[in-house]
């Protein structure tokens, strides 16, 4: 009776009866819906929760069988310093990470996106690029905006850090006007991110891992080498 329970969990947890259970040397990394921080959302909410992420992060570095990360995103962004927080840790990391921005990576995701060696982004996804924003009580004194700004400037300097694209120019797509409806910012398309310079390459997943094993290879990882050459190499037709 084990194993129909199993398949049942398996059908709640992960929406399939089966999931891969090959050896891989790379670890996958979602992040999804809203980044969660020090305030708890609500729970019909799809969020990543940093307290579960930074742990992972630090098991991922240790683990000598995993040798690169790939990180999938398609967030709405969320709290500042708890994506700041997951952004530096994955750029801290001592084994290859490639990003890939499916649906969307806005706003924190954007950080999140440029923290790793190499990033893709999806044909149709999208990445919002916006000023900081509060909810709730704001207190309407110079110490508040010195503080906005502070936090402003820290996640424009890690942007600029982590690309090809430079400080005025992330400012002005920042600060744009007329591009969204009622609000200020910008809005890129696919290659319009690679374009700018925000994200290395338009590709998906086959792009994302073979880039990934690229770098793992590069390391001096002989498998990773032979696996890099097979994906690379083009399909035979039938």
């Amino acid at each position: 009776m084990a194993e129909p329970v199993q398949t049942v969990a398996s059908v709640t947890a992960l929406g399939t009866t089966s999931m891969p259970d090959g050896k891989s040397k790379i670890h996958c990394l979602t992040v999804i819906g809203q980044i969660e921080g020090h305030i708890l959302l609500p729970s019909q909410n799809k969020t990543t929760k940093y307290e579960h992420v930074l742990p992972q992060l630090v098991a991922i570095d240790q683990d000598p069988d995993i040798q690169g990360l790939l990180v999938l995103l398609n967030t709405v962004g969320g709290d500042v310093e708890a994506g700041l927080a997951i952004a530096e840790a994955i750029a801290s990391l001592s084994k290859p990470v490639v990003s890939l921005v499916l649906g969307g990576g806005h706003s924190l995701g954007i950080p999140i996106a440029v923290a790793a060696d190499y990033s893709f982004i999806a044909p149709t996804a999208t990445m919002t690029v916006h000023p900081i924003r509060l909810t709730g009580l704001v207190v309407s004194v110079p110490q508040t905006m010195d503080y906005l700004d502070k936090m402003q400037d820290r996640l424009i300097k890690f942007v600029v850090s982590r690309s090809r694209i430079s400080e005025q120019a992330f400012r002005e797509l920042m600060f744009r006007y007329g591009e969204l409806a009622r609000d200020i910012g910008t809005v890129l398309v696919g290659a319009e991110a690679v374009r700018v310079g925000l994200i290395h390459a338009v590709g998906g997943i086959s792009s994302a891992r073979a880039k990934l094993y690229e770098l793992i290879a590069s390391k001096g990882d002989d498998e990773a080498d032979v696996l890099y050459r097979d994906s690379a190499r083009p399909a035979v037709p039938e």
